[in-house]
């Protein structure tokens, strides 16, 4: 289906996974903040819940909540600043608003501020970060079309159609403490 702002909201609200395009690969997402679908994206993904989920956002406003950035130095604040919006995926310390379901068994969470307009759109709709992992089973090599995801998820993901970014490949991931590319 195409993004329409009500359904999507509804969908979101009602604690469904759904499929969207974003800057490289198709993502699987939900609301961060609810355990059954965030559950639902693992058993999907085959991914233990340990290795922790990315958060997406349209606006650094939006991961606020989730991060403490106070605990970071001047130079990763500016290093942050810089590639936002984009897509770099940092590893910040996360709040205590931020579930463990999401942080994994980590004291950080990944969290990006995306330049990709649909997935913008979605978060602006929500007010909040969304759920951002690859749509493909641990094993198997990210969808890369609408096709691709229903091949993996066939009906169990709500399919958001639409173009994926420019980039070639998934995100570059970041330490901010200590600057580290954990993935380029």
């Amino acid at each position: 289906m195409q993004f329409e702002v009500n359904q999507f909201r509804q969908d979101y609200s009602e604690g469904k996974v759904f499929a969207y395009p974003t800057e490289a690969v198709y993502g699987l997402g939900c609301d961060p903040l609810n355990q059954s679908a965030v559950y639902e994206i693992l058993r999907l993904k085959q991914r233990p819940v340990e290795k922790g989920m990315i958060l997406i956002a349209q606006s650094i406003e939006q991961v606020l909540p989730f991060v403490r950035f106070d605990e970071l130095s001047q130079e990763a604040k500016a290093k942050v600043a810089d590639t936002w919006p984009g897509p770099v995926t940092w590893l910040l310390p996360k709040s205590a608003y931020t579930p463990d379901f999401i942080s994994g068994d980590s004291d950080m969470v990944a969290v990006r501020v995306t330049d990709h307009s649909l997935v913008q759109q979605m978060c602006w709709a929500v007010n909040s970060p969304l759920v951002s992992t690859s749509a493909n089973p641990a094993s198997d090599a990210p969808a890369r079309s609408a096709q691709a995801v229903l091949a993996y998820f066939n009906d169990e993901v709500v399919l958001i159609d639409g173009e994926l970014g420019t980039q070639s490949a998934p995100s570059k991931i970041i330490n901010s403490q200590t600057l580290e590319v954990l993935r380029s």
